[in-house]
């Protein structure tokens, strides 16, 4: 009888997991807690070629992925180019990959509704118990249920996210509403702009709705990264009704007066091309920052698998990367047959000194954000390591192996 993974999240990174198993010989279950079939309000995925051989991999489609960008480009404060070098790379939308993985997974095996809320072992088994009653047992619990990770604090429960001190605001662009001059300056490239001690601009294009990949029917993903303390912080997480809400708030309820104050930060701190863009976004909403690291990726009878146990910052572009890495050595690990135990420790033996690096690696791109130097030495040394330059050639590049 084939061995049962019980797969927690059913994002990205739990779905290729469940297509990849599933391929390895393992009969699937994926509970994901939302009620309704997940989104990600069409968010910007730079892609790596670890990520569609992951993809390949699982048998999922990869054919009119998204948009290759040629080139990366920097824009001064007076939106004039000065910097500009060939880099071209494939940017798709967190939709599209959704939807590609979520095909691999039968509606029979993919259960929404589903809230964990704990877990036990026993002989070498798992039973997961769920807040609408339903139980569930298998040989081994695959959390990958994200940053707020029920299967890691039942694992880990002193591991908590801590604030970063910025945000990152995102907000997508359509190409047809765009002047024609912005257009033809900004649109088609990846795009680097550091306002004046206001943190750090970046976009891209990617596809339209339904993965729309004609031009003029494109979207540009405009990325902002702020500073804000923690007062700061709880008041943008406060929504209209003077409801404070933890870690993230859902985008709807975001204020009116946070969203008008960013644009008209915009208008006063960013070149006007820059300016437009985020006057013309829609679905505008931020992300707090925060660092996550787990001491280990496995327990008995269970495994972590993407930010549920080490959450990248995404300046490196490799959160959904890292996640289907963590598939791949999954599936590769745990072929059907081989004993739990000993897969679960080549798995982490795989990916923990990855996922290690890639989380560090990310934090050192942050410091951009939020300098660390004490003298004129040190301020000279993270200068030139944290410049438009540096930050052209590093952001959403895998060259930190």
């Amino acid at each position: 009888m084939a061995q049962r993974a019980l797969i927690v999240g059913g994002s990205i990174g739990g779905l290729a997991a469940a297509a990849l198993l599933d391929r390895a010989g393992w009969e699937v279950e994926v509970f994901e807690r939302v009620e309704v079939e997940l989104s990600g309000r069409g968010a910007g995925i730079v892609t790596h070629p670890p990520l569609m051989a992951a993809l390949t991999a699982a048998g999922a489609d990869t054919g009119d992925l998204g948009v290759i960008s040629e080139y990366r480009v920097g824009f001064d404060g007076q939106g004039t180019e000065i910097a500009r070098f060939a880099f071209p790379q494939l940017v798709t939308s967190w939709d599209c990959l959704q939807s590609r993985l979520r095909a691999r997974v039968p509606a029979s095996r993919y259960h929404l509704g589903h809230v964990l809320q704990s877990f036990s072992t026993e002989d070498g088994r798992v039973q997961a118990r769920f807040a609408n009653g339903h139980t569930a047992e298998g040989d081994v619990l695959i959390g990958a249920d994200g940053f707020r990770s029920t299967v890691r604090q039942h694992l880990f429960p002193e591991v908590q996210p801590a604030y970063a001190g910025y945000v990152v605001w995102r907000g997508l662009v359509h190409e047809a509403d765009l002047p024609a001059a912005v257009r033809d300056q900004v649109f088609d490239h990846f795009g680097f702009h550091l306002p004046e001690g206001d943190g750090e601009v970046i976009g891209y294009p990617i596809a339209g709705p339904e993965n729309d990949l004609r031009p003029g029917h494109r979207r540009y993903n405009f990325v902002w990264y702020r500073v804000a303390d923690p007062a700061r912080l709880r008041d943008m997480l406060t929504d209209e009704a003077g409801v404070t809400h933890d870690l993230s708030i859902p985008p709807p309820l975001i204020r009116h007066e946070v969203l008008e104050g960013l644009k008209a930060d915009g208008r006063r701190t960013l070149p006007a091309s820059l300016s437009v863009m985020l006057d013309r976004a829609h679905a505008l909403f931020f992300t707090p920052i925060y660092d996550l690291a787990s001491p280990s990726m496995i327990g008995p009878c269970v495994a972590l698998a993407g930010d549920s146990a080490y959450l990248a910052r995404p300046h490196i572009g490799a959160g959904v990367t890292k996640a289907c890495e963590d598939a791949v050595a999954l599936a590769r690990c745990l072929p059907g047959g081989v004993p739990v135990a000993e897969g679960l420790r080549a798995y982490e033996g795989a990916r923990l000194a990855a996922n290690r690096k890639a989380w560090a690696r990310s934090r050192y791109m942050g410091e951009y954000l939020m300098p660390q130097y004490h003298d004129a030495a040190g301020k000279a040394d993270w200068a030139a390591h944290h410049n438009l330059q540096t930050i052209m050639r590093d952001t959403a590049v895998l060259n930190f192996a």
